[in-house]
């Protein structure tokens, strides 16, 4: 009887581990189904565009890689009722380009203000022809070429590739309506306030304030009211899209810290990325879910103080934005490099942290040899006849002197044409080190900024590469950790 006992009791624990193994395997096929599930219904709410849309004549790779984020405001589909823009043409609110470097615990994001004066290369129109570039046009409108719903990422790809000479290696599209269900899934977006914002805030054409709609100070925005935020202009600093920009900034900043703080593993991303997709468009190389989630996990190890912010170098040209040209090629140059905002060497292979500095900095400075011409980009008269004066004494020879086309200088920079790296070098030197950059004018050129006004005898130093970011951009950026309530402003 006992042994009879004993074996009834052992079936019994046999029964009960086996039907608690038959539970668990059980929990664990409906958990790996489930999973499954979502994964099938992600890839078939991804959107894809055509990549024969997408030049021929593209930059080469770089360690790093560029992922372009643009933002929709057409009315179609689910838009209609969130306050898109007018009209069935597509249209590119917001534009960035995320580079997240090749050690995999960096990123910054570049925008480019919807203004920006530009050159659109040719791209392709739903009919199947190409059309002629053009020059001097505002960037959004790269997006409209074809005049369709769904706008035209792949021209605004080529169009980002021919402006920064960076490959991009994924294009995404976010409409309203996928931003609304992505801060609602990741239940709000911390932000903040410097004032009460009314609705004639959100609309100048209301005859009235109309009632409250953010109060002031610190608080959680999600669908609607997230999309009213990053959309206020007038309520807010001095009502440019500039300063709009920098609101958006914040607000990407702020919803990276929330989604972070949730942990970034399958579990938690697969919901976020299964609101978003419904109303999300992405080139072909991002069309399924294993590619989208295998994407977002590579940046799991990047800390939110690396998570910069910044905006392409600018100057206003009239009522529209034109870039500044030598720092924004500086800023492209960095990133093909793979260096941080603070000059950090991020490409994953080691080596020197800071650019080596060669010559000397004490070694004096010949200029016997050397044409240079010489270019006043401010608006102190006599800089450029003064930094020539500088040049002839040291041994230069001074082929001009006259005023850049543009006087927003604020940093005084050494260009140089095909051959003449070593020349311009040497140059650079004798203005304190200042930055160089690569050029397709010929020969070498000093374009001086307000830091020559301030001091125009500075100590020889260390040239600077192309690939050192300009101080004022560097001291512009905004981290994902820095304070949601900080610089309220925004422009």
């Amino acid at each position: 009887m006992a042994g009879s006992h004993k074996g009834a009791a052992a079936r019994g624990r046999g029964g009960r581990l086996r039907r608690t193994a038959l539970v668990g395997c059980s929990f664990l096929v409906l958990l790996v189904a489930g999973v499954g599930w979502g994964y099938l219904k992600l890839t078939g709410s991804i959107d894809t565009f055509g990549a024969d849309g997408i030049s021929g004549d593209r930059p080469d790779g770089s360690g790093g890689q560029n992922v372009l984020v643009i933002g929709s405001d057409s009315r179609s589909g689910a838009n209609s009722g969130l306050g898109g823009g007018t009209g069935a043409v597509g249209r590119s609110d917001t534009a960035f380009l995320l580079h997240v470097y090749a050690d995999r615990r960096h990123a910054v994001g570049v925008s480019i203000p919807r203004d920006s004066l530009v050159t659109i290369p040719a791209c392709k129109k739903p009919d199947g022809t190409w059309t002629a570039p053009q020059r001097n046009t505002m960037f959004n409108a790269a997006f409209s070429v074809g005049e369709t719903a769904e706008g035209n990422p792949a021209c605004t790809q080529n169009t980002v590739e021919h402006l920064t000479g960076l490959r991009v290696d994924h294009t995404v599209v976010v409409d309203f309506a996928g931003f609304s269900a992505l801060t609602s899934a990741v239940g709000g977006v911390p932000v903040c306030l410097p004032q009460d914002i009314y609705q004639k805030d959100l609309n100048p054409k209301r005859p009235t304030r109309g009632e409250r709609v953010f109060a002031k100070g610190p608080q959680k925005v999600s669908g609607q009211r997230a999309l009213d935020y990053v959309r206020i202009r007038h309520g807010i600093g001095d009502g440019s899209d500039i300063g709009r920009i920098k609101r958006q900034q914040a607000f990407i900043g702020s919803l990276v810290k929330t989604v972070k703080s949730r942990g970034l593993n399958p579990t938690t991303l697969l919901p976020l990325a299964n609101a978003a997709t419904d109303a999300m468009t992405v080139d072909p190389g991002l069309g399924s879910a294993d590619k989208l989630l295998r994407f977002a996990l590579s940046m799991k190890n990047i800390d939110l103080h690396n998570t910069k912010f910044v905006t392409v170098p600018w100057r206003y040209e009239g009522a529209r934005v034109a870039l500044v040209e030598s720092e924004a090629n500086a800023l492209w140059a960095a990133l093909k490099a793979d260096r941080t905002i603070d000059g950090k060497n991020a490409n994953g292979k080691g080596g020197p942290k800071d650019d080596p500095a060669t010559p000397a900095p004490t070694a004096p400075v010949s200029g016997t040899g050397i044409q240079v011409a010489v270019y006043n980009g401010t608006t102190v008269t006599g800089l450029a006849a003064q930094a020539a004066g500088l040049l002839r004494d040291h041994g230069f020879t001074v082929t001009g002197a006259a005023t850049a086309n543009a006087q927003d200088q604020a940093t005084t920079v050494v260009t140089y044409g095909p051959g003449k790296q070593s020349e311009a070098e040497t140059t650079a030197r004798l203005f304190g080190g200042v930055r160089i950059s690569a050029s397709t004018t010929p020969g070498v050129q000093v374009i001086v900024g307000r830091d020559y006004a301030a001091d125009p005898s500075p100590a020889p130093g260390p040239a600077r590469s192309a690939s050192t970011v300009p101080a004022d951009i560097a001291d512009g950026a905004r981290s994902a950790d820095d304070d949601v309530c900080s610089d309220l402003s925004y422009g």
